[in-house]
């Protein structure tokens, strides 16, 4: 990956147009969001080749044929629609991607919903290290035990956000993590309960142990209770950064999917001693993360840097989406070793297997 090692070989002219893209890029982002959440962009992909006017657009819209031409004005300018003898409007090919592509809808609708209006506080939090941006939605300390009592559109952005990258990832790794046949495994960070759902379906005899917040563990409950899978999981409420916290004893497979990145590099260390703790020497930790140096394509290292923001903003002020190399020190201090590792699963992750290095002493 090499997109961001170099400078861009474009024009000055060309250069001076990309500034002043993102000198009004929040201006064009609202533009956009208001032209999808009237069904304006819809309504053209629908059309096809044939296209509409403003004044058909103004009707199936219930806006003014003054607010439909200024907003695909600046819709045009953006590549996202194109307009033919001055009044018919076509959508073009970015167009096509944000009305029916699920990543581009599901992060723009995270953007708007959970980040837009914490980002205006991102120079704060970058200088305090705490998530400045939060207090649009309350007073928490991170974004974490907000979950469940955000509102209701911010809450089922975040969850489709998170859920959309992970879930595509669980049809490769359930495999992998299988093939040592556990008999237990710790999900730490278990959010819903889509991946201890996933196992419990994948191999009918597993046992699911899941450490997360009280209230995030409420959640998980009732969603594995209504697949009739209660008895087969343990839920062990834990604050991972308390003083005393403690990891569950007794898995195969200890499992971490885009959970330690929601902490600064002091805590993941702390967190991964506190499963070395419990670990044999056939005990595996995986450690499943989308790393920006790990990415095949430009988009995804650049949706993969704005989450970072997210989390500075947002989230706790001072976790990221890491360079794998940052994250392979943090392992390997901790007293683990990399045993596998695999990229390009799902929609960029990768998988760590880790193993306790049993040569280190305390």
């Amino acid at each position: 990956m090499d997109y961001y090692s170099k400078p861009k070989d474009i024009s000055a002219l060309d250069a001076k147009l990309e500034a002043q893209k993102i000198a009004f890029s929040p201006i064009a982002f609202q533009a956009v969001m208001t032209l999808l959440r009237t069904d304006i962009l819809k309504y053209l992909s629908d059309t096809g080749e044939q296209g509409a006017t403003a004044k058909q657009l103004a009707e199936q819209s219930k806006i003014s044929e003054y607010g439909v031409k200024v907003l695909l004005d600046m819709a045009a300018s953006m590549g996202v629609v194109w307009i033919e003898n001055d009044d018919t409007f076509r959508l073009d090919k970015i167009g096509h991607f944000i009305v029916n592509d699920k990543l581009t809808l599901a992060n723009i609708n995270f953007t708007q919903d959970v980040c837009y209006q914490g980002m205006f506080h991102l120079e704060e939090a970058i200088r305090s290290g705490k998530p400045s941006g939060l207090k649009v939605f309350g007073d928490w300390p991170t974004i974490y035990p907000a979950l469940t009592s955000l509102p209701d559109n911010v809450k089922k952005s975040w969850f489709e956000f998170d859920h959309f990258y992970s879930d595509h990832s669980f049809p490769e790794v359930l495999p992998i993590i299988f093939e040592d046949k556990p008999n237990c495994i710790l999900d730490v960070g278990g959010n819903t309960g889509k991946w201890t759902l996933a196992c419990l379906n994948f191999d009918t005899d597993v046992h699911m142990a899941i450490m997360d917040l009280p209230q995030q563990l409420t959640v998980l409950q009732g969603n594995v209770a209504e697949q009739g899978m209660s008895e087969r999981i343990e839920v062990h409420p834990t604050d991972l950064l308390a003083a005393d916290a403690q990891f569950y004893q007794g898995a195969d497979v200890i499992w971490m999917s885009q959970f330690l990145d929601c902490f600064s590099q002091e805590q993941i260390l702390d967190i991964l001693k506190g499963a070395v703790n419990v670990m044999t020497q056939d005990t595996s930790l995986f450690i499943m993360e989308t790393y920006c140096d790990r990415q095949r394509y430009e988009a995804a290292t650049y949706c993969i840097n704005a989450t970072s923001l997210y989390f500075t903003a947002l989230a706790n002020g001072d976790s990221r989406m890491y360079h794998s190399g940052d994250f392979i020190k943090l392992i390997q201090k901790a007293g683990l070793y990399v045993e596998k590792d695999i990229d390009d699963i799902g929609l960029g992750h990768t998988l760590f297997k880790c193993r306790k290095n049993m040569r280190i002493t305390d």
